[in-house]
């Protein structure tokens, strides 16, 4: 019985290694991307239209489907494949799908008709007064988008459909695939297309998304689709039942970005894009060092969850929370100091200018001091789904988006008045929010374990905190030492010397840190 129990936890832990390789890959994939569209457009006023218009696209997916993939329908799918109850299931699937298709083709026919509207009154009402022609150039922008919700919602089914079935390697792949499209319109359609191209090539990512994925569903046994709705169906009302509070937190994240959007629309041309791409190598890091950790952890919590075991589960948070402190603070530290050549060395070239770095560079600062807290608050959730509780980080979180969005319109104002970029301002609202909800899950965490070794935590976080400062101080110097050196050695070098600095002071300040790693993995086999 300990013998099935292991495999299964080892396929557990084989299966969330897959998924962080794939993370980590489409990360990169996406890096390059953002690479490649700085070198041709640049941070300009053109970009802001597109991020803001592919912005949109993106929030109806969250909005209508993200939430109920993620939070409702794969675990009754999965629930009813572990009952052997597969024509359920299917039947379930091909309801989900109907229904998500429908709502989703309503919101694009009301999106293509009512986007002049949608742009000049939600998303950048700047453009309206600054520069016609660009709320114009947004309009058009949104309208080539928009069919990518349809697919995107398909596609998100599938990936459920493939999880539930223990298939991640194409799913994972999706997003790298979605990055690809977009590579594709930059390089073969910018130059007759302009920027057209780029929302092209963002649809056409779409269509890779879902195609990458149909080989292995249709390589399912026993798999059908019903023409049906399913809307009396006590499997369907379930679903949607079950995917309110994830939408709720959902719908706050994206108007945020939303909101984010506004403000910025009424800054220097340019601000949009540099948060985008401030924010988006900020969550590199993040998704390499918390999500992976995080979808590792998921199955031993949710086990310990099951058996009412807390005492070893809040030794197990506890010790990965340590894990992640011990990667993500040096990893906030290293994105503060090397943000500028970090942000040079990716995008500046042809179109993208110094001062385009330095808008970027100025974002990055601002949110990667929120890189912590982020990857505290992934690890976090994941305890509170393991224990079967949504509604608790959704409402922790839904307070913070709220924060968030009036400490941008407040700090934005403090920082024009010290005569910053004002942009830094919103990212820095960002990390404050961030930091808040990190609190909250902590605390609300600690009730519900009954503890959570705080003093160990405190006291890792300290020694963390003082081998990070140290790194820091020596990153410095060698900023300043390798000025005259190609900007690949100075990259490149001043991570490894980072690396090998931090290192060697938590080998002599003996942290245990350093062998939290094995013994995640080691956590496969539960006893």
């Amino acid at each position: 019985m300990n013998d099935s129990k292991g495999s299964v936890s080892s396929q557990f832990a084989r299966s969330a290694l897959i998924l962080a390789i794939a993370m980590v890959f489409s990360q990169l994939i996406g890096l390059l991307s953002k690479s490649l569209i700085g070198s041709i457009y640049g941070a300009s006023a053109e970009v802001d239209a597109f991020l803001a218009s592919n912005r949109l696209t993106e929030t109806l997916f969250n909005l209508v489907a993200g939430g109920a993939l993620g939070s409702a329908f794969v675990p009754a799918f999965s629930a009813l494949l572990d009952q052997n109850d597969k024509g359920d299931a299917w039947k379930l699937a091909s309801n989900v799908a109907n229904t998500i298709t429908a709502v989703l083709v309503l919101l694009c026919l009301l999106g293509f008709f009512f986007a002049p509207q949608i742009v000049r009154y939600i998303l950048v009402p700047g453009f309206s007064l600054n520069d016609p022609a660009l709320q114009l150039l947004t309009v058009k922008l949104l309208r080539i988008q928009l069919p990518s919700v349809v697919i995107f919602g398909l596609s998100g089914l599938i990936m459920g459909i493939l999880n539930a079935n223990q298939h991640f390697l194409l799913p994972g792949l999706a997003p790298a695939m979605y990055q690809l499209g977009i590579m594709s319109g930059v390089i073969f359609l910018s130059k007759p297309l302009g920027i057209e191209g780029l929302a092209i090539g963002a649809l056409c990512g779409s269509l890779l998304h879902l195609f990458v994925q149909l080989p292995q569903i249709l390589k399912l046994k026993e798999k059908q689709f019903h023409f049906s709705f399913g809307w009396k169906d006590p499997k369907v009302r379930n679903v949607i039942r079950l995917m309110i509070p994830r939408q709720i937190g959902a719908s706050a994240v994206q108007l945020n970005f939303l909101v984010n959007n506004y403000i910025a629309s009424y800054m220097a041309s340019g601000s949009i894009s540099a948060l985008s791409w401030g924010l988006a190598l900020m969550l590199m890091p993040q998704a390499a060092i918390a999500q992976s950790v995080a979808t590792v952890s998921l199955p031993l919590f949710s086990v310990q969850a099951a058996r009412g075991d807390f005492s070893e589960m809040r030794s197990a948070l506890a010790s990965t929370l340590r894990l992640v402190l011990f990667i993500a603070i040096p990893a906030s530290v290293g994105l503060i100091i090397f943000g500028d050549p970090i942000v040079r060395l990716i995008f500046e070239r042809r179109a993208f200018t110094s001062q385009m770095t330095q808008m970027v560079s100025w974002a990055l600062i601002w949110y990667g001091a929120g890189l912590v807290g982020h990857c505290i608050v992934e690890v976090v959730s994941r305890a509170f789904y393991a224990m079967q509780d949504t509604k608790t980080p959704v409402i922790i979180l839904f307070c913070a988006m709220v924060l968030n969005m009036g400490m941008s319109i407040g700090l934005a104002s403090v920082f024009q008045s010290f005569g910053w970029q004002q942009h830094g301002g919103l990212a820095l609202a960002n990390s404050i929010a961030t930091a808040l909800e990190m609190t909250a899950l902590l605390y609300f965490m600690r009730r519900k374990l009954h503890g959570l070794e705080g003093k160990k935590i405190w006291h890792a976080a300290l020694l963390n905190i003082i081998a990070a400062a140290i790194m820091g101080g020596i990153m410095k110097i060698w900023l300043n030492f390798s000025r005259n050196l190609p900007l690949i050695v100075v990259v490149f070098a001043g991570v490894v010397i980072a690396v090998v600095v931090y290192g060697f002071i938590g080998w002599i300040m003996k942290l245990e840190e350093i062998s939290l790693i094995r013994k995640l993995f080691r956590r496969g086999k539960i006893s």
